[in-house]
């Protein structure tokens, strides 16, 4: 069972390098804009290509919106500029080397692929309100639509 930090808390804070070549802490954006943080499991996977790309595609909405889009894998930071690079993406991907950020957010998990268990990232997605609280957990995600689905909840529940 996933422990993730229940919507209304606090959602757990981090600082962490990005693809851009600074780091990023949550506190950044408090009072200032929504976060939309997603956990993927791997950097230029099919999966997460997808759900990166889809991102990048509505990014003009979630901007319109306010919204800051933040993508979280546990690969080191050269992976994850690379991949920014190759994909030309068009917001942070967060490096969580020793994926403390996805404990913390309850994400780093078993799983199984090929009857092998393994622990990784499982894709979930955060919503985190303007005063840093959890507002949404999208879990078991689909990369196919993910970025419509949650910009879809954010403009649904605006205030």
């Amino acid at each position: 069972m996933a422990n993730y930090p229940q919507v209304g808390s606090a959602a757990p804070k981090f600082d962490l390098p990005t693809s851009t070549g600074k780091s990023i802490k949550l506190d950044d954006f408090k009072g200032k804009k929504t976060v939309v943080l997603y956990f993927y499991p791997k950097a230029d996977t099919p999966g997460c290509t997808k759900e990166a790309c889809g991102f990048r595609d509505a990014i003009a909405d979630y901007e319109k919106g306010d919204v800051a889009v933040l993508g979280i894998s546990p690969d080191p930071v050269k992976d994850v500029e690379k991949f920014s690079t190759k994909f030309h993406l068009n917001f942070p991907l967060l490096a969580d080397a020793d994926h403390s950020i996805a404990e913390k957010y309850g994400v780093w998990q078993e799983k199984s692929m090929y009857g092998k268990k393994y622990t990784g990232a499982a894709r979930t997605t955060f919503v985190i309100d303007k005063n840093g609280k959890i507002a949404r957990v999208f879990e078991k995600v689909k990369p196919d639509g993910h970025d419509q689905e949650v910009l879809e909840w954010i403009k649904s529940n605006e205030k």
